[in-house]
């Protein structure tokens, strides 16, 4: 008898032996959903995860568009189009850098500071969440060693170019 062996295929393979991007897509989407689900009911509730490009790095003494570009990961031009859908919602303004009159920095309004603040708070309560059901000691090397695989995949695709 000759049985044909059926192969496996790739929803069965990421269900049972998931690789590190549908990993960390799953992480990135279900935080996301926590997140922005508890910002909408504390009335955030015009913001789109994908804002979170801009917010995550956004400092209230301001930074560039440049630098938001570097730390998210994103092209410029689509940290433009967030810091534009952003500043319309009343969340963001441009301001002259103080060091460089030719470059704007990107603030947060007042609702743009309650916004981090609130949403920093659900982030804590996130995490120690995980430190709880994991132990502080498991909880700091899972973080410190997806630190390390982030880092170490953003300088391989910058050292190719792909950034």
């Amino acid at each position: 008898m000759n049985e044909e062996v059926r192969a496996i295929t790739r929803a069965e393979r990421n269900s049972t032996d998931p690789d590190l991007g549908v990993l960390a897509g799953r992480l990135l989407f279900a935080v996301q959903r926590e997140l922005f689900s508890r910002l909408a009911e504390q009335g955030f509730d015009d913001l789109k995860p994908r804002h979170g490009a801009v917010l995550a790095y956004l400092d209230e003494d301001g930074v560039r568009a440049t630098d938001l570009s570097r730390l998210s990961g994103q092209h410029k031009q689509n940290i433009g189009i967030l810091i534009d859908e952003l500043e319309s919602l009343g969340y963001v303004e441009r301001s002259p850098d103080p060091s460089d009159r030719r470059a704007k920095l990107i603030r947060p309004t007042e609702r743009g500071v309650a916004q981090m603040r609130t949403a920093d708070a659900i982030m804590a309560a996130i995490q120690r969440r995980h430190t709880e059901r994991l132990g502080d000691e498991d909880y700091g090397r899972f973080k410190r060693q997806l630190i390390e695989i982030t880092e170490h995949q953003r300088a391989h695709n910058t050292s190719r170019g792909d950034d």
